[in-house]
C-alpha cells in the first residue's frame, strides 16, 4: 500500500528532529533562523530555475529541498517554544479556507466568479486582516508594511502596486500606465539632455541621486504596467536575462570560431552578428 503524503511528511519531520537532536549532525545543530536565510533564498531561486527548465525530475528534487528548509525553520522555532510545523500547516489551511469563500462557503454571486475577481477579493481580505492585526502602537500595521523588504526590488514594486490597487488606488486601464511610463521617460530624457544625468568618469553621473530617483520612478511604473497585464516582472526580466545571455554566448563563440576575441571586433561587426543570431533563434 502506498504511503500517504502525511506519512511521508512525518518521516521528513522525524529526520529533521534527529538531525537537530543531541548526537545529531553538528552542522544542523549549529543553524539558527538567521543563518538559514541565504539557504531559503537559494532554494527559492533553484525552484524557479527548475520550473523554467521544464524538467519534472528537477522540480521534484528542488521542491523537496524547499520543503526541507520550511521544516528546518519550523523545527528551530519549535525548540524555542514558538510553534511547530503542524501549527504552520494549520495556519495555511485555515487561511486558504478563509480566503476562498467562493469554494468553501458558497454564497449568492459566487457562481461564475472570474480569476480576476478572486485576486481582488484575496487582496481585499488580506488588507482587512492586516488592519485587524494592527495592534502594535509603536509599529502599526499598514497596507504596505507586510510587503517584505527583502524581496527583489522589481518584485516588491509589483507587490506594492497590487496591495495599493486592492484599496482602489490604481490606474483604471493598462494604457493609463503607459502614459505614466511615457511621462517618466520624458523626465529622464529631459535630465539627460540638460546635462543633469550626463555620465561622467567612472560611470557615475553629475547628480547620481537624481539619476537614481528618476530611474526608480521609471522602473516602478514599468513594474505596475506588467501587473496590469498580468505579467510578473521579476520572471519576465529573468527570462530576458537568460535570452540575452544565451545569444551573447553564441555571439562570443561565433567570433572565437574565426580566431578572434570579441573585444577585437568593431561594434558594427558585433551588431551584424547579433542580428544574424536573433534571426536564427
Amino acid at each position: 500500500m502506498t504511503e500517504t503524503p502525511g506519512a511521508r511528511f512525518d518521516r521528513l519531520v522525524a529526520i529533521m528532529r534527529a538531525l537537530r537532536a543531541p548526537g545529531g549532525c553538528p552542522w544542523d545543530r549549529e543553524q539558527t533562523l538567521a543563518s538559514l536565510r541565504p539557504f531559503v533564498l537559494e532554494e527559492t531561486y533553484e525552484v524557479l530555475e527548475a520550473i523554467e527548465s521544464g524538467s519534472p525530475a528537477a522540480l521534484r528534487e528542488e521542491l523537496g529541498d524547499y520543503l526541507y528548509e520550511a521544516v528546518f525553520l519550523a523545527q528551530i522555532s519549535e525548540e524555542a517554544g514558538h510553534f511547530s510545523i503542524a501549527d504552520a500547516v494549520d495556519a495555511i489551511c485555515d487561511k486558504l479556507v478563509r480566503r476562498h469563500p467562493h469554494v468553501f462557503a458558497r454564497a449568492a454571486g459566487d457562481a461564475g466568479i472570474t480569476s480576476g475577481q478572486v485576486i481582488e477579493r484575496w487582496e481585499a481580505m488580506k488588507a482587512r486582516e492586516r488592519a485587524r492585526e494592527g495592534r502594535d502602537p509603536v509599529k502599526p500595521t499598514t497596507t504596505l508594511s507586510g510587503v517584505p523588504k527583502t524581496l527583489p526590488s522589481l518584485l516588491r514594486a509589483y507587490e506594492i502596486g497590487a496591495r495599493a490597487a486592492a484599496c482602489g488606488f490604481d490606474w483604471v486601464r493598462a494604457e493609463d500606465v503607459l502614459d505614466k511610463i511615457d511621462e517618466e521617460v520624458a523626465e529622464v530624457r529631459h535630465e539627460v539632455e540638460t546635462g543633469s544625468l550626463r555620465p561622467v568618469s567612472g560611470g557615475a553621473t553629475a547628480d547620481s541621486s537624481r539619476a537614481e530617483e528618476e530611474m526608480g520612478d521609471l522602473l516602478f511604473a514599468i513594474a505596475n504596467f506588467a501587473r496590469k497585464l498580468g505579467i510578473e516582472p521579476e520572471a519576465a526580466l529573468r527570462r530576458a536575462n537568460e535570452k540575452f545571455t544565451r545569444r551573447f554566448d553564441v555571439l562570443e563563440q561565433a567570433f572565437a570560431a574565426r580566431g578572434r576575441a570579441l573585444q577585437d571586433a568593431t561594434l558594427q561587426e558585433m551588431e551584424d552578428e547579433w542580428q544574424r543570431i536573433k534571426g536564427s533563434a
